[in-house]
């Protein structure tokens, strides 16, 4: 709770002197059908370090452990900018990975910038095919952090810039109101202090099933040039 406090007059001063002192952002990266990597990426204004410096520095580490708790790979790109990797296989490999590093059964109290985040991923098979479902719930009102000094609420959306992003293979089909392109991901802004809901689904190419009907293929087109016929007609009579 102390740290809390600490952490609300941090962000109040902060306020004072500069807008986005934390640049926050996730997402997913799909690499393939199946396979790809939750990301994430915090970067601390210069001048946020200054106030606590002991408080930054444990919210850094339990990042850093959470995602190698989950096999990923951090790189502290600079003291104040964080990177981080979690690879995934599998739909459910994805949704229980990021469900565990975004929201952990034992959140950490030096987590500075908290919030809740669930994601549902549901895939369908069409044999050819594949359609990726993805929903995640944020509720992000505990960003909008209150000032033990003034008993205000402080505008987190002037200290924390939040962003969340999709990078997919293919096209993305459908995505919630509020998504804006930028080369191959869709991004959104989020609002910190309120709770928001993203949605997108998108088709990909099955290979498994592109490559059944190909062998297939080459099995008839074998046995037609030997035998004259189809196999599922009659030979011709000589």
């Amino acid at each position: 709770m102390m740290l809390r406090r600490v952490w609300a007059l941090v962000l109040a001063g902060c306020m004072l002197l500069l807008s986005g002192c934390v640049q926050y952002d996730a997402g997913i990266r799909f690499e393939g059908l199946h396979r790809g990597a939750i990301v994430q990426r915090v970067q601390l204004g210069d001048r946020l370090s200054s106030f606590s410096k002991s408080s930054v520095r444990e919210w850094l580490r339990s990042i850093e452990r959470r995602a190698q708790q989950l096999g990923g790979r951090v790189e502290r790109v600079s003291p104040l900018e964080l990177a981080v990797e979690i690879p995934f296989g599998s739909g459910p490999e994805l949704a229980q990975k990021f469900n565990a590093f975004f929201h952990p059964d034992a959140p950490a109290s030096s987590d500075l910038v908290a919030f809740d985040a669930s994601l549902d991923v549901r895939q369908t098979n069409l044999l050819l095919v594949q359609r990726t479902y993805l929903k995640l719930a944020l509720d992000l009102r505990a960003l909008a952090l209150l000032s033990p000094e003034a008993a205000e609420v402080v505008d987190a959306g002037s200290l924390v810039d939040l962003e969340f992003h999709l990078d997919v293979p293919g096209s993305v089909r459908k995505a919630s109101p509020g998504a804006r392109r930028e080369g191959s991901q869709l991004v959104w802004t989020l609002q910190p202090g309120t709770i928001a809901s993203l949605e997108a689904a998108f088709w990909s190419v099955e290979p498994l099933g592109w490559g059944a009907i190909a062998i297939a293929l080459f099995v008839v087109g074998g046995f037609y040039l030997k035998y004259h016929h189809l196999p599922w007609s009659a030979p011709r009579s000589s």
